[in-house]
């Protein structure tokens, strides 16, 4: 009985996690939305969200196995920082017009830097995980999972939003980025 009920109890942690390492994901996905995207958009950035979010903690575990926690602090800061880069430069391509072109989430790269953003945070938790996860498969699958259906919620309700901004929506959005990105290095 005390084994289910520790078992239950890592369970809900790492459910938990999951959920607040989704919630950059639905945040970059309402400041994404609001610059307006299509619907195949919508999957295949989440499907790359997805992805990332079951590879980076899972080679943050792989390093938490062998390094410890000595990166935590440090893949925490690079998201913040990435955010505040992304953030400004949506709210400055905004303001400026055409004569900045922003960065572009339909190109391969475009998908990994968004990526990338939301994710840095995953792999710091997967190196504190790799010392003490026992269920690894679950935690990072749950990781993905939670991450891509909380780009999806972002991606939608910022898409939804955007039709009633007009024009603002790409500053609303870079403003969101950018105050995520002030939390992550406070």
């Amino acid at each position: 009985m005390e084994i289910v009920s520790a078992s239950m109890g890592q369970l809900l942690t790492i459910a938990v996690m999951a959920l607040a390492l989704g919630m950059d994901a639905f945040s970059l996905g309402v400041g994404i939305g609001l610059k307006g995207i299509r619907k195949l958009d919508i999957l295949q950035l989440s499907s790359v969200i997805a992805a990332f979010h079951v590879l980076m903690p899972l080679a943050g575990m792989v390093m938490g196995y062998y390094v410890g926690s000595l990166l935590g602090g440090v893949a925490t800061s690079a998201a913040g920082a990435l955010l505040l880069l992304l953030g400004g430069h949506m709210v400055y391509s905004s303001l400026k017009g055409e004569e900045v072109r922003s960065i572009n989430h339909r190109t391969f790269w475009g998908m990994l830097f968004f990526a990338l953003s939301v994710s840095v945070d995953s792999f710091s938790v997967g190196v504190s995980l790799g010392m003490f996860a026992s269920h690894i498969l679950i935690t990072v699958l749950m990781f993905g999972a939670v991450g891509g259906l909380m780009s999806v919620l972002g991606l939608m309700l910022g898409r939804k939003i955007s039709h009633q901004l007009g024009g603002y929506g790409e500053a609303l959005g870079g403003a969101i980025l950018f105050a995520f990105g002030i939390l992550f290095l406070i």
